[in-house]
């Protein structure tokens, strides 16, 4: 089947103090080409959709073009007011794929083996989703921050991405809906498909603040 991926490269940046986490520096490169280059490295990836805030148009394709990445499957596609808006805007630019694989560039630790598997159960199942097991305890509160209740982790996940899904189940979904949502899983399980979630990895992080990308720093120098 054929397959095509979007990096959702969009976000706000609201809560790193400044800093544009997709172009801030990991390890000697940007963030976002992290994520890029495992998809560049997949040769069942046919084309890479990068989604990119309207203001940052030009230098993320700038950035691209300077290091000619991906062997020209890469295209970079302004993004929407929501992330759910962004993810159709990649959607459109991959139509003609059978599989498509939408990850966040904020999780710039993802691996190909994550990615392969992703692919091989979404042809599959129709739809699945990289996730870890929840392994703190957690608490319900009230507003007052007293606790109400002791949450049961069994069965819980921690969702991450890449999620992975066939390109008319995923479409289908967002065309159905216009509810906000936080993840593509959730409209896809609103639509009533069920999503087959998979081992990602507990060091597949998503970078939210600064310290995030501190500790994606530490957890690649390990890996070196």
């Amino acid at each position: 089947m054929r397959a095509g991926a979007i990096i959702v490269a969009a976000g706000r940046s609201t809560r790193m103090g400044g800093i544009d986490k997709i172009v801030a520096p990991l390890a000697g490169r940007p963030l976002l080409l992290h994520a890029l280059a495992v998809f560049g490295e997949n040769a069942a990836i046919e084309r890479i959709i990068v989604v990119a805030a309207p203001k940052r148009l030009v230098e993320i394709e700038t950035l691209l073009s300077v290091l000619r990445l991906a062997a020209g499957r890469v295209r970079v596609v302004a993004g929407g007011v929501r992330r759910q808006d962004s993810v159709l805007a990649g959607l459109a630019a991959l139509d003609g794929c059978d599989l498509v694989v939408v990850h966040d560039a904020a999780h710039p630790l993802l691996t190909g083996a994550i990615v392969a598997e992703g692919l091989q159960l979404a042809e599959r199942h129709g739809a699945a989703v990289a996730a870890w097991p929840v392994a703190d305890t957690l608490k319900q509160a009230d507003a007052a921050g007293r606790v109400l209740r002791t949450v049961p982790r069994d069965g819980l996940w921690a969702i991450q991405t890449p999620q992975t899904f066939r390109h008319d189940l995923l479409l289908a979904a967002h065309e159905a809906t216009s509810a906000d949502v936080t993840d593509d899983a959730m409209l896809v399980e609103a639509y009533g498909h069920p999503v087959q979630l998979y081992g990602g990895s507990p060091h597949n992080l998503k970078v939210t603040t600064a310290e995030d990308l501190a500790l994606a720093e530490a957890l690649l120098a390990l890996r070196s």
